[in-house]
């Protein structure tokens, strides 16, 4: 599957509809973003059952705003529209292979007590 743009108009459509997304943050302008691109898009054509989008940083500050993204290029991952993973910096081919097979083995009934036990504890 090709990785999709995302923007604030198709976020919540795109995100809501897919189990897993893996979002890499990004800006034309970022070197480390445009060596990263090729290893982003390859990986995404070994996952068919996972969406691999693309934010633009400079045209969706909003976006970058809102999930607190303060360098670039950031890898986050969104599943069962929680956020699970979020990491600064580019990953190695194998190792962001690694990081998609350790997201789809996540127990999502273990991550949901503990964000339900924390919000608990917040109140």
């Amino acid at each position: 599957m090709a990785t999709v743009d995302l923007t604030a108009e198709n976020f919540e459509e795109k995100v809501n509809n897919s189990a897993i997304t893996v979002i890499d943050f990004w800006a034309p302008w970022c070197g480390p973003c445009k060596s990263f691109a090729p290893t982003y898009e390859e990986v995404s054509s070994n996952h068919e059952d996972v969406l691999f989008a693309k934010v633009n940083t400079e045209d969706e500050q909003a976006l970058g705003a809102q999930f607190n993204i303060r360098s670039i290029p950031t890898l986050m991952v969104i599943r069962d529209n929680i956020v699970i993973f979020s990491q600064a910096g580019a990953l190695a081919k194998p190792a962001l292979e690694d990081l998609v097979t350790q997201i789809k083995d996540v127990n999502m009934d273990e991550v949901r007590a503990a964000v339900a036990k924390e919000q608990a504890e917040k109140s």
